[in-house]
């Protein structure tokens, strides 16, 4: 009799988030930042209305906030999740990879039953 291997469950915990998720939460965080770009518009041009002190440093920083935040919002946008292979967790905690796929067992069989190979 062939030795077989022992049944592996696949851990829903291992999976990777859903495209639809991952656009989803793309879509959320460009549109807070875009939202923070706004606040930053809305903030200078009150601060230039009330003359308020420190004028010289507080434009600047608004106008920075207006320029890099639509150039990280883009790039964070169309920025995917790394793959497992590439991800620096997976190189400080190595596994090694399954040899096979767990495959299905046939009813009769126990998941946690191994079967040994007879003398």
């Amino acid at each position: 009799m062939v030795k077989r291997q022992a049944y592996q469950p696949i851990l829903i915990t291992d999976a990777s988030r859903s495209q639809d998720d991952q656009l989803t939460s793309r879509q959320k965080r460009y549109v807070l930042m875009m939202g923070i770009r706004v606040a930053c518009l809305v903030a200078g041009a009150i601060l230039v209305g009330a003359k308020a002190p420190l004028l010289w440093l507080w434009l600047p920083l608004c106008g920075i906030g207006m320029a890099l935040i639509p150039w990280l919002a883009v790039l964070l946008a169309n920025d995917r999740p790394p793959k497992e292979q590439h991800r620096l967790t997976n190189k400080l905690h190595h596994r090694p990879p399954a040899a096979t796929p767990p495959t299905a067992l046939p009813a009769e069989q126990s998941p946690h039953k191994i079967i040994d190979a007879e003398p």
